[in-house]
């Protein structure tokens, strides 16, 4: 292994003299910055672990120590599950769904119609069905009910039997709709993850949220599906311990994980801990067929290979988002809940193709956008609020994502339907666009706002559009400068063109999966000559790299044309070039081929 690294042969050598050249400017203007990694114990865990060289190092720069490796490379639920009871109020939640399966009585969902509220409530449902029990669900309509729950939805679940209401991925904030819940003799358990200003809803039985401010169960990276698996696991339990299934099979609630996992990563939970290993075996469950809604849709997706995390992220979760976005939650809530293979089939299709109209939806907003900051010069600001009339509010989300790759600062994406503006943001590392948002709010700016660091969500009156720009610049221009400042590439190692392989991709896989907080390794290759570079798609650029010794890579480098990297690419003479390494399925064998995150001509 350490021939693949462009340093000495010797190990010890290797990991202590891994170094970068120098680079004046990259395309994307970040630094690049060899990963800090503690060399001795890389070397100790290869032998000790009997692992290649340099993925000890990978593991050692995130933390990975010689005791723990094994167990990090083969994460289990026995050793890292702790007890559902740890979080707060599960016990009190618990207690109240496991009576009302015991006294046969209905229970209602409340879910969100994004994919972590349609898995949590997936989750949930499969989960009833598994023990006959009843279980009524109600998704909203992301146009005409908007985000979280309602006391007119509420009694719609009671009209249909419920007397137990379970909300998932919200609630915690809803305070007025659950008291008047509570007067109407509905017992209302919450299942959410979203970050609270203050205490839970008064009117709740029970608040299950690790990111309530009086919850010390350190389970803060559980999105909804988390906490609804969590939730399942406990109630479960007590069921055993009631002796509910003495005459009846016990569900084997392991098959929930894909779910679960699909939940997680979509919401962008950070893949560390309990959801590393919780994503880890959901992506064990899909391998072996695991849900039969994902196995139908990823078949119609064109998935390949062992499920990642990419899988979940790129092919599943857009097409599970695309029926609330411009359509219903209920399809795919169907999708991965019904039994009917003819329906399951039909149902695939349909989410395929509302996934096609979301994307030219998504890049007409995206289109208008452009234009919009263009014309107004928006790219000077800080933070970029652009609004727009009649921009459908489900694909704002994903265009203040793109444009926040752009411009490389956060962004947030108005749509003007009806009189109302409904906005999604999204922020760069370091810049905690939620809190501001939920500051707005609180000062009367916003009708309704908040969300987390990364991302968050607003109704704001069109006429406070320009006010909102204002607030927004004034409060995050300090630290969007220092965050853009302070901009590098975390560089896992330098390596050499042989090792773009597939065995070296999947050897590196081992560390996975990667995500937020567990970050794939990104590798460098220096003195490369670019060659037969060619546009292919609508804006990916694919090329051959050369280097000196006359090994060659094949490369491609994903939305680069007509973008700074593109421009490095084309240029000509010698770049160094920084990706990450991935098996070439349409070559085959164990062809490899480098995803080309950032370039820089070399000096």
């Amino acid at each position: 292994m350490t021939a693949l690294l462009t340093t000495p042969a010797d190990q010890s050598a290797a990991f202590a003299d891994l170094a970068l050249p120098p680079i004046a400017q990259t395309a994307s203007g970040r630094r690049w910055h060899l990963r800090e990694a503690d060399g001795r114990e890389a070397l100790a865990m290869a032998q000790q672990a009997e692992i290649e060289p340099l993925l000890a190092r990978v593991l050692a720069a995130r933390g990975v120590t010689c005791q723990n490796a094994q167990a990090y490379l083969n994460p289990t639920l026995r050793d890292s599950l702790p007890d559902p009871n740890v979080l707060k109020d599960m016990e009190a939640a618990t207690s109240r769904i496991t009576g009302a399966i015991i006294a046969d009585e209905r229970v209602g969902v409340f879910g969100d119609y994004d994919v972590d509220g349609t898995s949590a409530a997936a989750i949930l449902k499969q989960y009833f069905n598994a023990i006959d029990a009843p279980l009524e669900i109600y998704l909203p309509d992301r146009m005409s009910e908007g985000y979280g729950p309602s006391i007119d939805a509420f009694l719609t679940l009671k009209r249909q039997g419920a007397k137990v209401i379970i909300t998932v991925d919200c609630g915690a904030a809803a305070h007025e709709p659950i008291e008047q819940a509570a007067a109407q003799d509905l017992d209302i358990v919450i299942l959410d993850h979203h970050m609270m200003n203050g205490p839970p809803p008064t009117g709740a039985v029970a608040t299950v949220n690790p990111n309530r401010p009086d919850d010390i169960s350190g389970l803060e990276n559980l999105s909804a599906a988390g906490v609804a698996f969590m939730t399942v696991i406990a109630v479960n339990r007590a069921l055993r311990e009631a002796g509910y299934f003495k005459d009846r099979a016990e569900p084997n609630v392991l098959q929930l994980l894909d779910l679960t996992a699909l939940g997680l990563v979509c919401d962008v939970m950070q893949i560390t801990g309990l959801t590393r290993v919780l994503v880890a075996q959901g992506l064990k469950v899909l391998g072996q067929g695991g849900n039969p809604g994902l196995a139908a849709l990823g078949a119609r997706a064109g998935m390949k290979g062992p499920p990642s995390t990419y899988h979940l992220g790129f092919l599943l979760g857009p097409r599970i988002n695309a029926a609330g976005r411009i359509g219903h939650a209920r399809l795919a809530f169907e999708l991965l809940t019904t039994t009917d293979d003819t329906r399951r089939q039909y149902l695939a299709e349909k989410l395929h193709v509302m996934n096609v109209e979301r994307q030219a939806i998504e890049a007409a907003v995206q289109e208008e956008a452009l234009r919009a900051i263009e014309t107004g010069k928006l790219y000077q600001d800080a933070a970029i609020i652009v609004a727009g009339e009649g921009w459908h509010p489900g694909v704002v989300g994903i265009v203040a994502g793109r444009l926040k790759e752009k411009f490389d600062r956060p962004v947030v994406v108005i749509g003007v339907n009806d009189g109302a503006g409904k906005g999604s943001g999204r922020s760069i590392t370091g810049v905690d666009l939620g809190g501001a948002i939920s500051a707005a709010k609180n000062d009367g700016l916003l009708i309704a706002g908040g969300g987390h660091a990364m991302a968050a969500g607003l109704t704001i009156a069109p006429r406070h559009v320009a006010a909102l720009r204002q607030r927004l610049n004034d409060a995050l221009a300090a630290d969007v400068a220092a965050a853009r400042e302070n901009r590098t590439l975390e560089i896992d190692a330098v390596i050499a063109p042989g090792a773009v392989s597939k065995t070296f991709a999947e050897m590196i896989a081992l560390a996975g999966p990667y995500g937020p907080g567990n970050p794939e390794p990104v590798f460098a290759l220096t003195d490369m000559r670019a060659d037969y570079v060619k546009t292919v798609g609508q804006n990916h650029i694919s090329l051959t790299l050369k280097g000196d010794a006359g090994q060659s890579v094949r490369a491609i480098a994903f939305r680069a044309e007509g973008e700074a990297l593109g421009e490095v690419l084309r240029a000509g003479g010698r770049i160094h070039i920084a990706g990450r390494v991935k098996a070439d399925d349409w070559r085959g064998g164990d062809a490899g081929q480098l995803q080309i995150g950032d370039a820089a001509p070399a000096q």
